[in-house]
């Protein structure tokens, strides 16, 4: 009992210390807030002196502070302590580590590949090596998952683990020594010319490097001119405002808007272009779908809104409000809504919710696909009171939520079957791949010496398919040849980019979609085509 009220008499000086924290803050009525927080304190302290059995105070606030989250709007919400370094790496462009791709197959760690300049590449670690054993401890045939394989490769930069590693044609473990570094998280998945002088850039999130991977892979390609540059953004959910901001600059002239905020208590903020570009001029398309987002929405409203470039694909996914991260006390932090983003026009980017029905927002989302959004234009309708002017030309847009697409390409199905479905769904596809490019990575890097040769002559035959097949069937997905029938020219393709990423790496991935008639893809190579006089 005396440990319990020394906890709680913690909890209750830090209640009264938020008070007068708080307290401090303009705007506010101090004298409810006031109460309110030491109405919670005095719950607390009858919950740790009188409750029938011992409680956690730690995972007590935890789901207080979620569901007190939970009454405002769909984008605020509670990180605790252990997931905000996790959620940072993706976005801050860097963890640290060993440096290596890798997949499990058949329950072994294989590295698909060392990455680039990192430790494990310094070493001679190989594509194709099986990591065995780690710091001594046999990791075989354990139930790996992605999970455990961070925490024995993941750790402070300078510290050394000791990788037992089975190379195939050898009969004996190789030791390698490693030293862990920082290693680098790309987020610019692919940069090519499709045809010359026409880039391709493909962003899967706004992190904190991302301009200088877009103006790093410009440099690479060394393009004498650019006539024509695609930004595939489809499936890119957003990331860091600065970086939007930054990719948006690219394109826009001095002084052009690029998005604003308002929010109640916090001044309306206007972000502008400042002029430094390197393409200000020139054909340019967008590619959006319904899960692009934030920043995504941000760069694609401001391109739109200034009759800069031309939008193609489907309606974006609407979240257009601006979170600020606040710390609290034990490392957790919250994310909490704080303003709404409009385009340069003065759309709001958000879609419609109310504040504590978070479920019916996400909800609504789900039903675009049932009402027939991603297949039609025709299925989106918009009241004359969201309708907009673009500044230069006074095209007519669309606010409401969402970027509405110049140019709408609605979603292919003609080629998914509940088959292919359960092939991706259920992850057979990949580990199939995985295992399939695993046995063939050796062969194939001597066969095909370049991308182009590899395209080429890769083919997906009858006996290829009769592997996947069996594969699933052990997978307890049983054969259906007539859905395979449908869908097979589809899973071919998903299985030579797969092929193709093995050998040549991310880009190369993109490199067979492409040019496998993505529709969105050929749509914005003709607009550019056009544009530029091609």
């Amino acid at each position: 009992m005396k440990n319990n009220i020394i906890k709680t008499s913690v909890l209750l000086l830090f209640c009264l210390f938020s008070a007068n924290v708080f307290s401090q803050s303009p705007g506010q009525n101090q004298g409810d807030i006031n109460k309110l927080i030491t109405k919670f304190g005095q719950a607390l302290f009858y919950i740790n002196n009188y409750y029938l059995d011992s409680v956690s105070n730690e995972k007590l606030m935890d789901n207080a502070v979620k569901n007190l989250l939970g009454e405002l709007d769909p984008h605020s919400t509670y990180i605790s302590a252990k997931d905000v370094k996790a959620m940072n790496e993706p976005l801050e462009g860097n963890f640290e580590g060993v440096g290596i791709e890798f997949a499990i197959v058949k329950d072994t760690l294989t590295v698909a590949s060392p990455i680039l300049g990192g430790p494990s590449e310094r070493v001679g670690i190989r594509s194709g090596d099986k990591i065995v054993i780690i710091n001594g401890e046999k990791i075989t045939g354990i139930g790996l998952t992605n999970d455990k394989v961070f925490k024995y490769l993941r750790g402070p930069k300078g510290t050394k683990v000791m990788l037992g590693i089975k190379r195939k044609g050898a009969e004996v473990l190789f030791d390698f020594e490693v030293i862990r570094d920082k290693i680098p998280i790309n987020s610019l998945d692919a940069a090519y010319e499709v045809e010359p002088g026409i880039v391709y850039l493909k962003l899967s999130r706004f992190s904190a490097t991302s301009a200088k991977e877009i103006i790093s892979a410009i440099v690479t390609l060394k393009t004498m001119e650019i006539k024509g540059l695609i930004l595939d953004l489809r499936g890119n959910s957003g990331g860091f405002l600065g970086t939007a901001l930054e990719i948006s600059n690219f394109f826009l002239d001095a002084g052009q808007t690029i998005v604003y905020t308002e929010g109640l208590k916090v001044p309306k903020m206007e972000e502008k272009a400042n002029g430094t570009g390197f393409y200000k001029k020139g054909p340019l398309a967008l590619l959006v779908d319904e899960n692009s987002a934030s920043a995504s929405e941000i760069v694609a409203g401001a391109i739109q809104d200034w009759d800069r470039g031309i939008i193609i694909g489907r309606k974006s996914f609407g979240k257009g409000l601006v979170q600020q991260m606040l710390p609290l006390n034990d490392g957790s932090q919250i994310r909490l809504t704080i303003a709404r983003y409009h385009t340069p026009s003065g759309r709001v980017i958000q879609s419609p919710y109310k504040m504590g029905e978070s479920d019916k927002y996400y909800k609504a989302l789900l039903d675009r696909y049932t009402k027939g959004e991603y297949f039609s234009r025709d299925s989106i309708h918009f009241p004359d009171s969201l309708k907009f002017k673009t500044l230069v030309k006074g095209k007519t847009v669309y606010g409401g939520g969402g970027i509405m697409p110049d140019i709408f390409v609605p979603a292919d199905t003609t080629h998914f079957t509940e088959y292919y479905s359960n092939l991706v769904r259920k992850g057979i596809l990949l580990d199939f791949m995985n295992d399939y490019s695993d046995a063939n990575r050796l062969k194939w890097k001597k066969e095909y010496t370049s991308f182009e040769k590899f395209y080429k002559n890769f083919i997906v035959d009858k006996g290829v398919m009769d592997k996947l097949v069996s594969y699933a069937q052990e997978r307890k997905l049983e054969p259906n040849s007539k859905q395979l029938e449908i869908s097979k020219d589809e899973i071919a393709v998903g299985i030579k980019a797969m092929a193709a990423r093995t050998i040549f790496g991310t880009e190369a991935y993109y490199k067979v979609v492409n040019s496998s008639y993505d529709e969105t893809f050929e749509k914005a190579l003709s607009v550019i085509k056009s544009e530029a006089g091609l």
